[in-house]
């Protein structure tokens, strides 16, 4: 691999860690305030609320209002009231998108930033990473840290990566790479390594602990994820940013997705493209200074995050206690009432994310992201918390919860179609008319309810797709009619992976409220095929309830059957439909047609093709690198051990089984491969962390 050739930094090389620089992040208390007093907002921030909570508001009564004049033309029947209360909560909440996409159309923000010279401040690049692949993971880092290095601000940024990692075959190529990377940026950037022995708390406990180990060395850290990418530009401009407010605690970038290679991933990235932009300046536009952190892709200064944002273990009961899951939005609120500014900056280009690749990949992050929003609800009585920043969390709630309140609406429509057919009529009443007094339902009224209804949910996209056409870059890169074919195309699979998605979020509240733990697995970030056994498995549930919905309806009602047709569709197709998710074929055919397109595919920033370039070559270089090859090879041995910062200590009178049980396989095994074929997962952790016992290992080899 090539890179500027200047003289190495022999500290970086040699060392996996700086000397600690502690710094104290005590836990918060919830049931105190601070002392911090606050200004009122701005006089646009005023305005974007009027428009987007009191335009949700007006809307919301006026919906109410016709619904039940609706179901109010004979006598209202208790489902009829129901019907009314589980419209209203539903309604609210699409209501909300459409103001605030609305505000976002009025108020654009403030252009991208330009870059300036900075100032002596540091800045960690802190990319948490658990089970991962190294070689995307440190080709992003690369890319990023040449790109720097070029703009002449290498010495401004360190690359600080903290890993939960405990796949032991990936320990071994994730070490192999950073010593690569290491390399490579030898002379224009540290590179920095540590792993945990304990993952406790999950990435916000390994964020917590780079803190306070290391965060004094540090004014400003950049979170990233594993699939972060951020063009020099925006690091240096972030830098800038916090430089120029000094009560600037947070500034979230809007990052865009990339790299999609299948329907899935494109339809989610051609969307946040699109429509993204918009709602995320309305929600600029209205939380002013009490904004929300997304965990990834934002600059922090250390010096409030660490004072402020120490996040504590909930009591309670099931699914709220324990550690905090979600805990980005926590501690957006935490540094903000604590004082300091939480802003996004939705206009800076050049950060970037890459999306899941399939339906199946994306319920199973949405299943943890479900626990640890609703978990939210302990968190929203904390004291001091700005209002905004309770309702980002409600809003997070209700990304799930309205689910259930959606599939309670139609299960209740169908509810009433059955009692209509059952349902005895009185024909004649005791007073006398020449007439019968038949039941009156306001059908005309329901119809026009229902469409504007959504026309509502098109909204936001709609105020997108407006605002594209008249963006100069984007009209030339992508056309017009191609931008709104895919807009077409997006919106055709949105409705039918809508009622899909539904049921999944039914499932994943119902299990939390049962008290059931997500766990922490890796996310999928490149599709490798999902079979079809396995999509009949997660599918079958959605389809047999379409099904039966169908026939019911069918049978029951047939007019209410054409209405809810979208719906139905979508369940009744779940099994294919998921599978149509992750089809690469499919999405290179639409690439090929221009639909679905960003422009970043047109004319692709030159970060990323060094990124792609970068993670063809590490994945060469780190794909020899295994177990048995550390066993076998010293250089190898010697490189990843330079990465290991030593066993775990034991607590008197409790060895660690998993040492003892790995020597003991060791000790009477004939051959490394007799060993490391009798090792678990554990106990292959043990033989990678502890030199001692890798020395016993490679006594079988010699």
């Amino acid at each position: 691999m090539k890179s500027i050739q200047t003289p190495s930094n022999q500290k970086s090389l040699t060392q996996a860690t700086p000397p600690e620089a502690l710094m104290a992040m005590p836990a918060q208390d919830f049931s105190k305030r601070p002392d911090v007093t606050f200004g009122f907002p701005s006089l646009k921030t005023f305005i974007a609320r009027l428009i987007t909570f009191g335009g949700a508001l007006a809307m919301t009564v006026y919906a109410t209002h016709q619904m039940v004049l609706i179901v109010s033309q004979s006598q209202v029947t208790v489902l009829q009231w129901v019907m009314v209360a589980l419209f209203t909560l539903t309604f609210i909440w699409i209501a909300l998108a459409a103001c605030g996409a609305l505000a976002g159309f009025i108020f654009t923000g403030r252009s991208s930033i330009k870059p300036t010279a900075l100032r002596k401040n540091k800045t960690a690049l802190v990319m948490p990473v658990y089970n991962e692949d190294p070689s995307q993971t440190c080709a992003a880092l690369l890319s990023m840290g040449l790109a720097l290095a070029q703009k002449g601000v290498g010495t401004h940024f360190d690359i600080f990566i903290i890993s939960d990692t405990t796949d032991p075959d990936t320990w071994v190529k994730e070490t192999a790479a950073v010593n690569q990377l290491k390399q490579q940026l030898s002379g224009h950037m540290n590179v920095w390594y540590r792993r945990r022995f304990d993952n406790s708390a999950k990435k916000a406990g390994n964020v917590h602990e780079f803190v306070s180990r290391w965060g004094a060395r540090y004014e400003y850290m950049l979170v990233l994820d594993a699939d972060s990418l951020l063009s020099a530009d925006t690091l240096i401009s972030l830098m800038n940013e916090m430089d120029f407010d000094p009560k600037s605690g947070i500034l979230q970038t809007l990052p865009c997705l990339y790299r999609g290679d299948t329907l899935f991933a494109r339809l989610q990235q051609f969307a946040g493209t699109i429509y993204g932009p918009i709602v995320a300046q309305g929600v600029t536009a209205w939380q002013g200074n009490d904004g929300n952190y997304w965990g990834h892709n934002a600059i922090i200064r250390v010096e409030a995050f660490a004072a402020a944002a120490g996040l504590p273990t909930i009591g309670g009961i099931k699914p709220f206690k324990g550690d905090i899951l979600s805990h980005d939005f926590v501690e957006a609120a935490l540094i903000r009432r604590a004082g300091w500014s939480v802003k996004m900056l939705p206009k800076l280009k050049g950060s970037w994310e890459e999306s899941p690749p399939s339906l199946a990949d994306v319920a199973i992050r949405d299943r943890r992201w479900a626990q640890g929003n609703i978990q939210h609800l302990a968190v929203l009585p904390a004291k001091g918390l700005r209002w905004p920043n309770r309702f980002h969390m409600l809003s997070g709630v209700m990304g799930y919860v309205a689910s259930p309140l959606w599939f309670a609406l139609v299960l209740v429509g169908i509810a009433m179609a059955i009692q209509t057919h059952f349902v005895n009529i009185d024909y004649f009443s005791d007073e006398f008319s020449l007439f019968p007094t038949w039941p009156v339902f306001d059908s005309q009224r329901m119809v026009h309810l229902f469409i504007g209804t959504m026309l509502i949910l098109l909204v936001p996209k709609f105020l997108g797709l407006i605002r594209s056409f008249f963006s100069k870059a984007r009209r030339k890169s992508l056309g017009i009619v191609r931008m709104t074919l895919g807009a077409l195309v997006e919106i055709l699979f949105s409705v039918l992976y809508a009622p899909i998605f539904m049921l999944i979020h039914c499932k994943h509240v119902f299990d939390i409220f049962r008290g059931r733990d997500s766990g922490w697995s890796a996310q999928q970030r490149q599709f490798k095929g999902v079979p079809w056994a396995q999509l009949f498995k997660q599918h079958i549930w959605h389809t047999l309830i379409g099904l039966c919905l169908t026939l019911v309806l069918w049978y029951y009602s047939p007019q209410l059957l054409i209405w809810l047709s979208p719906t139905l569709i979508g369940l009744l197709l779940a099994i294919p439909l998921s599978g149509l998710s992750g089809s690469k074929g499919l999405a290179k055919a639409l690439r090929y047609l221009g639909l679905l397109n960003i422009e970043e595919e047109v004319i692709e920033p030159a970060i990323m093709t060094a990124r792609d370039t970068f993670e063809r070559q590490l994945s060469q270089d780190i794909d020899k690198v295994t177990i048995h090859s550390l066993v076998l090879n010293n250089a190898d041995a010697h490189r990843h051990f330079s990465m290991v910062q030593g066993p775990a200590k034991d607590k008197r009178g409790h060895p660690n089984i998993h040492r003892l049980s790995t020597l003991c396989k060791i000790e009477d095994a004939d051959s490394v491969e007799e060993a490391l074929g009798w090792l678990n997962k554990h106990e292959k952790m043990i033989l990678l962390n502890e030199p001692s016992v890798f020395e016993a290992i490679k006594s079988l080899s010699a």
